[in-house]
């Protein structure tokens, strides 16, 4: 018996070699779209929510306004001198009319606190307004607006709907 072997090529020893550098090439190219997928996928939440978050301020602003012109301009938010408190004033905003009232608040003699919901944008917004109006000559009155980016609807019962708010103050 003969114990001869072929001798082995350069080329047969390489075939490995081009194999594992087409597998590390197609690894790297992978791993950095993967990068680039979740980098784009985060920036447009953050974009998304930053939209979001500026029709929630400016429906806040709107409201703060509203409240501004009904107590300045209208005298609605008149501080009660009588010991009892009238009913809670209808603010309108908008042309709309709110779809909630509260007093949250009445100290005879100290101040009076009334908070008021409305649905803006039609339909889509939604804002609190609170107004501590102090006895008159009394102090500083109080406007504290919230604004949502979501519907009245889902503010008043959220049931893990996910919405931003944001709030603005201001006091004469």
């Amino acid at each position: 018996m003969n114990n001869f072997q072929f001798p082995i090529s350069n080329f047969q020893k390489k075939r490995g070699f081009a194999l594992l550098i087409a597998v590390i090439f197609m690894s790297v190219m992978l791993t950095f779209g993967l990068a680039l997928g979740s980098l784009a996928y985060k920036q447009q939440v953050l974009a998304s929510s930053a939209v979001e978050s500026q029709y929630a301020f400016y429906v806040a602003d709107a409201a703060l306004e509203c409240a501004l012109y009904a107590d300045q301009q209208q005298n609605l938010f008149v501080f009660p001198t009588d010991g009892d408190p009238h009913a809670v004033p209808p603010m309108t905003c908008g042309g709309s009319a709110p779809i909630s009232t509260a007093e949250l608040l009445y100290v005879p003699g100290t101040r009076w606190v009334v908070t008021e919901r409305f649905s803006l944008d039609s339909g889509r917004r939604c804002a609190d307004v609170t107004i501590y109006k102090p006895a008159l000559g009394a102090g500083i009155t109080y406007l504290f607006s919230q604004g949502y980016d979501v519907s009245c609807a889902t503010v008043a019962s959220p049931a893990g709907a996910r919405f931003v708010s944001r709030g603005i103050k201001a006091h004469y």
